[in-house]
């Protein structure tokens, strides 16, 4: 484990963020309300706790249902303003947030990796990616066309055009705890929504800072009910809030279990939903690969963020030629990896967010063994203050159940192969289908990964893994992920509706399909 201890303390960087040891679970978007917008309830304190100590770095107090009332009356006044204001207008308003992003962008990150445990300099590229995809929300807002089409009828003209929703709700998980809200809440706003924000409750500071942030602009703009969140005392609240009919959209990132609960729910009220939920993603290593390019993108891909990444490498699916050199190679690598305080500069893996996950690590390495896994590296975890955990490389025999689930940890099963058919069998058998990478330099190989007989997963990619997506493609999976697209191309269309429009400018009433109707 890494000992040098990062110069960053805990209170210079709530101070810069504007938090302090006790804060609001929610945010009204109303000023009226009193306390500038800010709850004032005294619900049931949510401590926020370091992974990398085990010790608290402050609260917020849970939010209540007068306040949850408050916010979504707020929101939806917002809403009817908003929608008004001209979409290029609307980019401005995300630029600026963008502009003082960048002004505190060390702060945030810094908060990032003392929330969730991640890197600092993972903490510092999440909020580079908020920057990222409010920029180009700024130039999304110039450009939501519509399509004109001929139509039958004469002295008629066609066209489409779209409308925003209304209420967008976005429900986050602790691994990624500002950057997919964003995703959601940038796309979103330029589209003409406002948007309530329902944060993980292991990380609520961090969506409390990005509020604090993006008041400073919304308040000046006339929109303070722009952006709200809250943080529920209850779990029942959370539930509501799927259920409720005022929200037109509810996009929801996390487990494929709560998934199910989310589409079922607002799949009754007719509402619509959008999912980004498991991953269990797999490297296909064919036997010309450059091995060079590989171990890094592999080694990354399943350590990064401790392996609590969506997209985090879970399954290395390696031809036989290779299996033994390879191996070798990444049982180096592993004993490379800097485990420490992730505000280390030298460090490469900080802790698990919490007991739970630790646990979970644990059980999943005595299942694998059980299932006639061998480890060989890891597989244990770190005595002492904080939720660290060694990372881990576990050869299996075969694709059992426990590589067929996602364990939110840094285990990388490990697998055989003779022929690239039976690797691109292995590699989909599976529940999940979010991300996938192959490395290769034989073309052939590459174009039967990408065909539509080959990877079954919403991002697949050739000698890169399979973590690290860029804003400007759409993000999401199939399957048991759940089918949802966020963030670039045009992932924008699943936060407005689409109208249909003919004028007839003419001075008849001619009918579709030739039918005549006369009176």
């Amino acid at each position: 484990m890494g000992t040098t201890m990062p110069e960053i303390s805990i209170s210079t960087v709530l101070k810069r963020l504007n938090l302090r040891t006790e804060n609001p679970g929610a945010y009204l978007g109303d000023p009226r309300a009193g306390n500038q917008g800010w709850s004032d309830s005294h619900g049931r304190a949510i401590v926020s706790v370091n992974p990398a100590t085990g010790q608290p770095i402050a609260s917020v107090r849970g939010c209540t249902a007068r306040d949850y009332a408050q916010l979504v009356e707020a929101s939806a006044d917002t809403f009817s303003r908003w929608r008004r204001f001209p979409a290029p207008k609307r980019g401005e308003v995300i630029r600026r947030i963008a502009d003082v992003l960048r002004e505190h962008k060390d702060a945030l990150g810094s908060l990032v990796a003392l929330e969730t445990g991640k890197i600092k300099q993972e903490g510092d590229g999440e909020v580079q990616e908020m920057i990222d995809i409010a920029d180009f929300a700024v130039g999304l807002s110039r450009m939501l066309y519509g399509r004109t089409m001929p139509s039958e009828r004469p002295e008629h003209r066609m066209s489409e055009q779209w409308h925003p929703l209304g209420i967008v709700g976005a429900i986050t998980a602790f691994n990624f705890p500002v950057a997919v809200w964003s995703w959601n809440a940038f796309i979103s706003a330029v589209c003409g929504n406002t948007v309530i924000w329902k944060p993980s409750a292991t990380a609520p500071l961090c969506a409390v800072a990005v509020q604090h942030l993006c008041n400073r602009v919304t308040a000046e703009f006339g929109f303070p009910g722009l952006f709200t969140f809250f943080v529920p005392a209850q779990h029942k609240a959370a539930e509501a809030f799927v259920r409720d009919p005022r929200i037109a959209l509810v996009s929801f990132t996390g487990s494929s279990r709560v998934g199910h609960f989310v589409a079922r729910e607002v799949a009754q009220r007719l509402g619509k939903y959008l999912l980004e939920c498991s991953g269990n993603n797999a490297i296909i290593v064919d036997e010309s690969a450059d091995l060079d390019l590989a171990v890094p993108a592999i080694v990354f891909g399943a350590v990064g963020t401790a392996g609590q990444r969506c997209t985090t490498t879970r399954r290395l699916i390696v031809h036989e030629n290779i299996y033994d050199h390879l191996m070798e190679r990444l049982v180096h690598a592993y004993g490379q990896v800097r485990i420490g305080d992730p505000l280390d500069p030298g460090v490469l893996m900080g802790p698990l967010i919490d007991g739970a996950a630790k646990k979970a690590f644990r059980s999943a390495v005595q299942q694998a063994e059980r299932e006639g896994g061998q480890v060989l590296h890891g597989g244990t975890g770190i005595k002492g203050a904080g939720y660290f955990v060694h990372p881990t490389l576990i050869a299996m025999p075969s694709q059992t159940e426990v590589v067929r689930q996602e364990t939110f940890g840094p285990i990388l099963y490990v697998l055989r192969y003779r022929e690239l058919e039976q690797a691109i069998a292995l590699h989909n058998d599976v529940p999940q289908g979010l991300s996938s990478a192959i490395f290769t330099n034989t073309l052939q190989h590459a174009e039967r990964f990408l065909a539509a007989d080959g990877s079954d997963c919403g991002l697949a990619n050739v000698n890169i893994g399979t973590s690290g997506a860029e804003i400007g493609g759409a993000f999401g999976g199939e399957k048991e992920t759940g089918g949802g697209r966020e963030s670039g191309s045009d992932a924008w269309k699943a936060y407005m509706r689409r109208q249909t429009t003919t004028v007839n400018w003419g001075a008849e009433l001619p009918l579709a399909q030739g039918i005549t109707f006369e009176l």
